[in-house]
């Protein structure tokens, strides 16, 4: 572990100081698209332009100041992607209201903590679910005056957005009009643009506070380092309440004039890709390891020839990337075996996400790096980055001039990184939070008086760049002293096709172990080419055959760890980790202190079994 205490720094500033609305009202003048946005109605997508989402944005503004929602406000947006997110955010923006936004999938009493811990005074709600949930808490919560759909719904609201923009429609005039991109203008860049609720592994969520300079410094800093264009599309899928997608996939489009598709579902993004097509892809990284997986599986299926081809190609490919990797010339010989192997293999797997792709942005947990250069050897170039909702959220990004597989970059232009004695990435710049709402003792925590913020993580600085190695407070330290980082271990463990989802436990104890989920898509199937009979999960998972199946996948897939690293028993349990079970956080980090909750029983039998004998598996 790295304890230099050196500051590397992405360089100066690129920008001045500036604002959202600044970046809004420029973007309309300077692209005036046809097709700013794009949304999919009846199977096909239509276009809004810049022209119609500033009218929206500016009706929708006149009509919250009809309702009282004046500036310095708190709205709230409880909606899933889609075009009156932006226009709901952006009128907020440009009233001078505060907008919080709230993750789809939570629970009533979890958006009951976030609506009244910051005060909110009106909420958006995407459906008829949405509305419900608030119809629920809604007593719960006196500071809370209007309800507003984005659905034509009736039942627990109180408006729909269309009504509240026809009234802000029939209320405009000439003079208003003057005066709202007056007082738009006159937001301060050290204002406060957004409240974002952190994820909470530990304790209740905290209200970030992120000003427009924050996200303003942030989208001006990755576009001095990333060639977007115009031309480019853009297809939006991650969450918008995530400050990645909402700074990376919204702000950094709208100011580049890149046009935003809306996936339809999550479920369809498979489907959304070959539509839209698009340039640019801002993802997690389960995307690419789904990917990943059913290209090894479409593989290995196809048999004979087909699988071999596949091995020569990827091979091919691996010696291609390595070359490039190092800055050389792969050679004539090489370069000729690279394009036929795009022609045979690679070019179809580029098919499947639009054939247009000139690169993908990952972000919000790690990236393995096998999948990362796979992606890149067979021509799919994906930029890892790192960074907090604290922090706007991007501190340090690979970028196609500076790329270094395995870590997660440089630091942007105007943001330092340096390592504390212990290991724990602090940085520093326009990027970080103003602070944690009516909270001073926590941000006094985070933040120090020299301006560095700890983010919580664990890294190493090598030549500039920086890699992750951990979570602070998800180092295993097993009763023997060794230090276990988790996150790569889960990771190598997730890249098999029988695993849905790993966790890696072992604290204070004598060895690791691993809780999986399984991938029981793959698992049944598999069953039923050995003619396993089963009535439910439950009764899969106890099965000695899918037991001792699940055994062989997970412990070739951590042999090349260091012994004391690798897990010596597996639990193997039926329900997914979710946001509504309570074991991951909206951003889908895992809650390894609820999930060993949940699981005691079963993990203080597995240890004890494996005390008497050989550490073995088990099930729940």
């Amino acid at each position: 572990m790295q304890s230099d205490s050196k500051v590397v720094s992405g360089g100066p500033r690129p920008n001045t100081p500036g604002t959202l609305n600044q970046l809004f009202f420029d973007s309309v003048e300077k692209f005036d698209k046809p097709n700013a946005l794009e949304y999919k109605v009846n199977g096909a997508y239509k276009p809004i332009s810049h022209r119609e989402l500033a009218l929206r944005v500016r009706n929708l503004a006149r009509g919250l100041e009809d309702l009282g929602v004046k500036r310095g406000a708190k709205a709230a947006i409880l909606s899933e992607n889609r075009p009156e997110w932006v226009v709901a955010d952006l009128a907020c923006l440009t009233a001078g209201i505060v907008d919080v936004t709230v993750y789809a999938t939570l629970i009533p009493e979890q958006i009951q903590y976030i609506l009244h811990n910051s005060g909110s005074v009106a909420v958006f709600v995407s459906t008829q679910v949405q509305a419900d949930k608030i119809a629920s808490i809604r007593n719960e919560l006196p500071d809370l005056k209007h309800v507003i759909s984005f659905d034509k719904i009736e039942k627990n609201v109180d408006f729909t957005i269309d009504a509240l923009e026809s009234k802000g429609a029939e209320l405009t005039t000439d003079e208003w009009i003057a005066e709202y991109k007056r007082i738009a203008l006159d937001i301060k860049p050290d204002d406060i643009a957004t409240l974002l609720y952190t994820s909470g592994t530990t304790g209740d969520p905290k209200g970030v506070m992120l000003t427009h300079d924050n996200i303003y410094s942030n989208v001006t800093a990755a576009w001095d380092v990333v060639d977007f264009y115009p031309t480019d599309v853009a297809l939006c899928f991650l969450p918008l309440s995530h400050i990645f997608e909402r700074m990376a996939g919204y702000y950094l489009m709208l100011a580049t004039g890149c046009t935003i598709a809306y996936a339809e579902a999550i479920e369809t993004v498979a489907a959304d890709l070959m539509q839209v097509r698009p340039t640019i892809l801002v993802s997690n990284p389960r995307l690419f390891e789904k990917v990943y997986a059913r290209v090894l599986e479409t593989a290995r299926a196809g048999g004979g020839l087909k699988y071999r081809i596949f091995l020569w190609a990827r091979n091919v490919a691996e010696q291609w990337a390595d070359a490039k990797l190092k800055g050389e010339a792969p050679g004539t010989a090489l370069d000729f075996k690279y394009n036929l192997a795009q022609k045979l293999v690679f070019g179809k797997i580029k098919e499947r996400t639009g054939g247009r792709l000139r690169y993908s942005v990952s972000g919000g947990a790690p990236l393995s790096p096998e999948i990362n250069k796979f992606f890149y050897a067979i021509g799919l170039l994906v930029l890892e980055g790192y960074g907090l909702t604290e922090t706007s959220p991007v501190i340090t990004v690979n970028t196609p001039d500076k790329l270094r597989i395995g870590t997660v970059g440089h630091p942007l232009r105007g943001i330092e990184v340096k390592i504390a004695q212990d290991g724990e990435i602090l940085t520093r710049g326009p990027h970080v939070m103003k602070g944690y709402y009516n909270n001073p003792t926590a941000t006094a925590e985070a933040i120090d008086s020299e301006g560095w913020f700890k983010t919580g993580d664990i890294g190493e600085l090598k030549d500039g760049f920086l890699t992750i190695t951990d979570r602070k407070k998800d180092i295993i330290v097993t009763s023997g002293g060794k230090n276990i980082a988790p996150q790569p271990i889960e990771g190598k463990i997730n890249q098999n096709k029988f695993v849905s989802q790993a966790v890696v436990i072992g604290d204070k104890r004598r060895f690791p172990s691993v809780l999986i989920v399984p991938e029981f898509d793959q698992l049944e199937k598999w069953a039923r080419y050995k003619k396993i009979a089963w009535n439910s999960h439950e009764d899969l998972i106890k099965n000695p055959a899918v037991i001792d199946k699940i055994d062989r996948e997970v412990f070739a897939t951590v042999k090349d760890l260091a012994q004391y690293e690798r897990p010596k028993t597996i639990l193997i349990v039926e329900h997914e980790f979710s946001i509504e079970r309570g074991t991951l956080t909206p951003s889908l980090k895992v809650k390894r202190r609820i999930v060993e909750e949940q699981y005691k029983e079963e993990i203080e039998n597995m240890y004890a079994a494996a005390v008497s004998h050989d550490p073995h598996h088990s099930h729940s």
